[in-house]
């Protein structure tokens, strides 16, 4: 039995020469994969172009119990993309995001605020006009709030360290090494101020930049071990010079 869904394209890799993968964020299932045909014939070329990261589709799919791969038909766009591929810099965002996504989420349970954040946010990134060197940081920090580690700004005071194990602001520092110290945590609480609609107003040279977002990554690979080393902020340190 088909069911319509919504999904956020995550990833695509190759599986054989007939067919890829692709991995989905859904609204109803949470992260799913599907084989994905490959041809080429206009119909199939026109398919396969939905699924370029981040892009936001609509679909009919058939989910069988005990199968690790779901099949789809009906394929469309809920929101087309009109800037988001053509600009390089938004491209390398979407890339990061959605490698990000890829290695984070594996859950294959319903979250529908956590995709309607990241659906909101792709089309948000896709219409920007000022601030894109700062999208990245940004949805770093405010996607901690829908996966459980948002540093807990209620206990931060000036001159405090950042405890990264526990995601709390401290007058001390902890005995362990996961820590900021108050410089770091400081920079960390500034995040917090960030949002979509600001992001512009925030000035950081490539250096700061560059710390900022070693700073994210390293809090959360110690809160999700299945991030590892990631190829896309190399590629973000080369367009946001």
């Amino acid at each position: 039995m088909y069911e319509k869904t919504r999904g956020i394209v995550l990833h695509v890799i190759k599986y054989s020469d007939r067919n890829s993968i692709a991995h989905l964020y859904t609204d109803t299932h949470g992260r799913m994969s599907f084989l994905l045909p490959q041809g080429n014939t206009r119909q199939a070329r026109i398919r396969n172009a939905m699924f370029m990261p981040l892009s936001l589709i609509e679909f009919e799919a058939r989910i069988t119990t005990g199968r690790d791969l779901a099949s789809f038909k009906d394929c469309r766009y809920t929101a087309p993309f009109t800037r988001l591929y053509s600009d390089p810099a938004k491209s390398a965002v979407a890339m990061f995001i959605s490698e990000l996504l890829t290695r984070s989420i594996q859950e294959s349970e319903r979250n529908l605020p956590l995709f309607n954040f990241i659906a909101t946010s792709s089309q948000l990134l896709d219409s920007l006009d000022r601030g894109v060197a700062n999208f990245h940081i940004c949805f770093l920090y405010h996607l901690g709030a829908f996966v459980g580690i948002q540093p807990d700004t209620a206990t931060y005071r000036n001159g405090y360290w950042f405890d990264m194990d526990n995601g709390i602001f401290t007058p001390r520092q902890p005995l362990h090494t996961h820590v900021l110290a108050p410089r770091e945590a400081a920079v960390m609480m500034l995040l917090s101020r960030m949002t979509f609609a600001n992001l512009h107003l925030f000035r950081f040279n490539r250096d700061q930049r560059n710390e900022i977002l070693d700073i994210a990554l390293s809090y959360y690979r110690l809160h999700n071990s299945t991030i590892g080393d990631m190829k896309s902020p190399d590629i973000l340190r080369q367009v946001f010079d």
